[in-house]
């Protein structure tokens, strides 16, 4: 099924806590921009029929939806597809699946794209899921996805920062949820929130330095940062990838023209099924 339970329970109880309906719409099109940079719309057939592999609460569905003929929301967590089905109440082109990647109940070869962010790093075998991915693609349809990079552009400093966050992670993501969810909000407090809006008055005089810790983060509102603490230190199943061994995958599973975005967040990848 290539699916750990106890990360697929961590996400339905994170999206029932941050269902995303704070999330304004400006800073949805904002981060959508983000991930989506490297998609091009004008490829897709009229009426495409296209996956969100992992949707969570829905937040890229909501903008991708009324650009497709068809969307599926497919998760593994019956909860999250609560949260997505709340959230696309009144969206009528779309469907939802209570799914692993693992075991995908669509037709080989008939998607026109589909698109995962900031989920296949969360299952067992990450290359397994791209290759099951890729056999209900089309010849020709792009596939969009977005995995935990490791910090191949970054320097020695900055992973061993990681490190140190990841013993953290390590520790708080075996808790009980409400103790999860605590220890989350402290660190959105006391790390995210003062290290990124350092990094926002650091951008307006000029002297930002590249590789800043979480200078994402420096534009987007508290609830984004709340959330993606949670999500960051909350997980139990966590894997990390070069951009070397996520053009791999992806060339393995069948993928041609294989680009990615130059921009944070690190590594947003696009291939095009052979």
């Amino acid at each position: 099924m290539n699916i750990d339970l106890e990360t697929v329970r961590g996400f339905g109880d994170e999206w029932s806590r941050f269902p995303q309906d704070q999330l304004g719409e400006d800073i949805r099109k904002q981060m959508f921009s983000d991930y989506f940079s490297l998609f091009d719309w004008d490829s897709l057939p009229s009426g495409a029929v296209g996956a969100d592999i992992g949707c969570g609460s829905g937040r890229w569905a909501q903008v991708v939806a009324p650009k497709v003929g068809h969307l599926m929301l497919i998760d593994a967590s019956p909860e999250a597809l609560n949260v997505a089905k709340a959230n696309l109440s009144g969206v009528s082109n779309v469907s939802f699946i209570n799914a692993s990647v693992g075991a995908l109940p669509i037709q080989d070869a008939s998607l026109d794209f589909a698109y995962s962010l900031g989920v296949l790093h969360h299952v067992p075998d990450t290359a397994a899921a791209i290759r099951e991915v890729a056999a209900k693609l089309k010849s020709g349809a792009p596939f969009l996805v977005y995995l935990y990079y490791a910090f191949d552009n970054r320097g020695p400093a900055y992973r061993a920062l990681w490190r140190l966050s990841d013993l953290v992670r390590r520790v708080v993501s075996r808790l009980p949820f409400a103790l999860r969810y605590l220890v989350s909000q402290a660190l959105a407090v006391s790390v995210y929130w003062p290290l990124a809006r350092m990094a926002l008055v650091l951008e307006h005089m000029g002297t930002l330095p590249a590789g800043w810790p979480l200078a994402y983060y420096r534009d987007k509102p508290f609830y984004v940062l709340r959330t993606d603490a949670l999500d960051r230190f909350g997980t139990r199943l966590e894997r990390r990838f070069s951009q070397d061994e996520i053009r791999l995958m992806l060339k393995d599973a069948g993928f041609l023209d294989i680009r990615f975005s130059d921009n944070a967040p690190y590594w947003c990848a696009i291939g095009i099924k052979s």
